[in-house]
């Protein structure tokens, strides 16, 4: 069927149902003469009489009834169907993809959504861990998780966490035979464990900061770990130095399984923001994840 024949379908149905063309025409929003026409051109084109006229009432023919029956129990049908789609549009619900790195995930994101989850389990939601930059356009992703200081200009951004730092930190085994380094460039006389970069391939140089004076120091050692977390697990074995997120090791350093090192040199960062592409419709399930994720006390940021 084509949209016409639908268009004039629908007119049909408002007067026969109306008994009225001047009450359908009102319901319809349009004119007594126009909706003549169309009934005129219905029934020409299917070669039958839909509704039998009199100058007091309008009532459907005997092929009137038939198509009334066949038709309307279907156009109810789409009715609800189209009912059911409008509420599922503000019903939290369905599959919400969002990639980021185990230290976002562990510190900010999984513990405000855990127990949200319970509270509507018609939500699925994809954590993927990946800590190097993905097009989360053309990777399906609804959102990723990123510093503020590299968000591109076309995301909308929504601050979701506080600003951090990375500390410098081995294990007490690692130290007992080995000078604690004073200032940065100590470090590439020390055994550490490296990160990658996944955009560029090439190693991670520690960036360091005091008094104004950056510094960025290539360092070596046995063990390349793309994941912070099992760069703690390294260090506390003894591997050598790790440069990770100081909110991994709080509990390490205060029970003396890790030494920190080089303090006054840590810089703070820029913290974690969820960005999105800047025009798109969001899923309600996906505003309630950002609103649960959203840092208390920030303003959203738009990049448009």
């Amino acid at each position: 069927m084509e949209r016409q024949d639908l268009n004039d379908m629908l007119s049909f149905i408002a007067v026969a149902e109306e008994r009225s063309f001047t009450k359908a025409a009102a319901k319809l929003g349009t004119s007594q003469s126009t909706l003549s026409h169309t009934i005129k051109q219905l029934e020409a084109r299917l070669g039958v009489r839909l509704l039998t006229r009199t100058t007091r009432s309008v009532s459907p023919t005997d092929a009137g009834d038939r198509l009334l029956k066949a038709f309307v129990p279907r156009l109810r049908e789409l009715d609800g169907e189209l009912e059911d789609l409008m509420s599922a549009r503000d019903k939290p619900a369905g599959a919400v993809r969002i990639t980021l790195s185990d230290h976002a995930l562990e510190t900010v994101v999984w513990p405000k959504v855990r127990p949200l989850l319970l509270d509507y389990p018609d939500i699925k939601l994809e954590l993927n861990i990946d800590n190097g930059f993905r097009d989360i356009v053309e990777e399906r992703f609804d959102a990723g998780v990123r510093l503020g200081e590299s968000l591109d200009k076309d995301m909308i951004a929504v601050r979701i966490g506080p600003d951090w730092r990375l500390v410098a930190v081995g294990a007490p085994s690692y130290f007992a035979n080995r000078p604690v380094p004073e200032v940065p460039q100590d470090l590439v006389e020390h055994v550490c464990i490296n990160t990658r970069q996944s955009r560029s391939g090439g190693l991670y140089a520690w960036e360091f900061e005091k008094d104004g004076r950056e510094l960025r120091v290539r360092v070596d050692g046995q063990i390349i770990l793309n994941s912070s977390i099992a760069q703690v697990e390294a260090a506390t074995a003894g591997y050598g130095i790790a440069y990770v997120p100081e909110n991994l090791v709080e509990r390490q350093i205060a029970h003396g399984e890790l030494i920190q090192v080089l303090d006054d040199w840590c810089p703070l960062f820029t913290g974690y923001y969820l960005y999105y592409p800047s025009r798109r419709q969001n899923s309600a399930a996906f505003l309630l994840i950002m609103n649960a994720l959203r840092f208390p006390g920030r303003v959203t940021s738009v990049r448009e």
